[in-house]
């Protein structure tokens, strides 16, 4: 991989793990924008293609190195696709992440009660900014196809994994390895795709 050393256009530790794992076999460094006193960019945007372009082009202008922008979050069918790209503030910003996670998660499973339906995808959209004046940043997307659990299980991960149950699984994501949520998950599946146009570039 020509990448050996990236900007995280996040403050999110649980997303630096995951990434710092799938990029570790190229042995590219990752840092985050805030490890480096860099503001998160406001993400004011309907789309997760619109949020993760604002996110890298504001990393890779404030750093002047190469910045990886990672929008996703969670779909539900029943709430027509909420929360969607309000995922990290569908109950509000107060507090650290772990309390909004939790609240967030709350909120889910009270705005899911009594409905017909629950399945759910998780999207992910990685946007890899080489520099500060590339015009044509890569882009890479996909979706992870579950359902929402009845009550948080698992320890592990972070943001909605305690309900998320992947298709064909009985464990939520939450309670997954992290090597073989990463194997699976909607932001393992995207980041392989963006390495591999990485790998096709001349």
């Amino acid at each position: 991989m020509p990448v050996r050393s990236i900007v995280l256009a996040s403050g999110n530790p649980g997303k630096k793990a995951e990434i710092e794992q799938l990029l570790a076999p190229f042995g590219t460094r990752v840092v985050t924008q805030v490890e480096l006193g860099i503001t998160e960019a406001e993400e004011p945007h309907h789309s997760f293609l619109e949020n993760a372009l604002a996110k890298a082009r504001h990393a890779s202008l404030a750093t002047r190195l190469p910045a990886l922008a990672d929008d996703s979050g969670i779909c539900v069918d029943a709430l027509d696709g909420a929360p969607g790209v309000h995922s990290a503030y569908y109950a509000g910003r107060e507090g650290g992440r772990a309390e909004r996670d939790a609240r967030n998660n709350a909120r889910l499973l009270a705005e899911l009660a009594g409905a017909d339906s629950r399945a759910a995808h998780y999207e992910c959209v990685l946007v890899l900014m080489r520099g500060p004046g590339d015009v044509r940043p890569l882009v890479a997307s996909a979706q992870w196809r579950g359902s929402i659990a009845r009550e948080p299980r698992g320890t592990g991960g972070f943001g909605y994994d305690p309900l998320f149950l992947p298709e064909g699984m009985a464990q939520t994501a939450a309670e997954l390895a992290p090597a073989e949520k990463n194997r699976i998950s909607h932001r393992g599946q995207a980041l392989a795709k963006l390495l591999e146009l990485l790998h096709g570039e001349p």
